[in-house]
């Protein structure tokens, strides 16, 4: 018997990265999931066929988690197919690293709206359904960006950033429909994103981190797992996984 027996999920981002390891990992337990993504439909698609070998159903749903209207989409679907919604877990993000001398307005509005606006966005449209149904837990990925900071990413920072403060407030707005809200904040992760930085980088990275190494997608899903399935009495916090990168 699975930790999440009967429960319904939808993970933003959900067919690579970080955000697949969320997926398999709430299937795992027993969860029915909801998959968004933007771009990558094949890999989408797979990871729906795997989790169908499980026997775990799922949605594909496509569509950009900056807009409104995406939203207003994702969760009628998720209505019509399961008429609940247990677990959101507002997990896609995009960079666009530049320092603020050459950045430029589209690529602040572009993470801004990707990272940050869609969690306001997907809290809004899943609040009145778990309100009404007294449960839910919410689940912002955030970054140690927002906590430190980082060169180059004064857009990326903001944006988890105001993650971060984001969480806690809407935390103590849905206590009391026993909804939950937390945040995590991952260091740097093996994805796509941190394999297109040069080796060289990647080294001066690694010096900076006193677990040595960077962690994976999967150390991030236990996490959320754990936020999900366990954290019955934990609102508002943040929990970071970053190998002690930011303490």
């Amino acid at each position: 018997m699975g930790r999440l027996d009967g429960r319904k999920a939808l993970v933003t981002g959900g067919a690579r990265g970080i955000g697949k390891a969320i997926v398999q990992a709430l299937a795992a337990e027993g969860a029915d999931v909801a998959i968004n993504y933007q771009s990558s439909e094949s890999d989408a698609r797979a990871l729906a066929d795997e989790l169908a070998k499980t026997g775990r159903k799922t949605l594909l749903l496509k569509g950009n988690v900056g807009e409104r209207d995406t939203w207003t989409a994702m969760v009628g679907e998720v209505t019509r197919a399961w008429g609940r919604l247990d677990i959101l877990v507002n997990n896609a993000g995009i960079t666009r690293d530049r320092t603020l001398r050459k950045m430029t307005d589209e690529d602040w509005r572009a993470v801004l709206d990707t990272n940050l606006n869609s969690c306001y966005f997907g809290l809004s449209a899943v609040m009145p359904m778990m309100v009404e149904q007294k449960f839910g837990r919410i689940i912002n990925i955030s970054s140690f960006v927002g906590q430190a900071g980082n060169f180059g990413q004064a857009n990326y920072a903001a944006s988890k950033g105001g993650i971060i403060a984001f969480t806690k407030t809407a935390a103590i707005e849905l206590a009391k429909y026993n909804v939950t809200c937390n945040a995590l904040a991952p260091g740097f992760t093996e994805t796509d994103m941190l394999a297109k930085v040069p080796e060289a980088v990647r080294a001066q990275i690694l010096a900076r981190i006193p677990m040595g190494r960077f962690g994976s997608p999967a150390e991030i899903a236990k996490a959320v797992l754990f936020l999900a399935a366990d954290a019955d009495y934990i609102t508002g916090q943040q929990i970071n996984v970053n190998g002690g990168v930011y303490m």
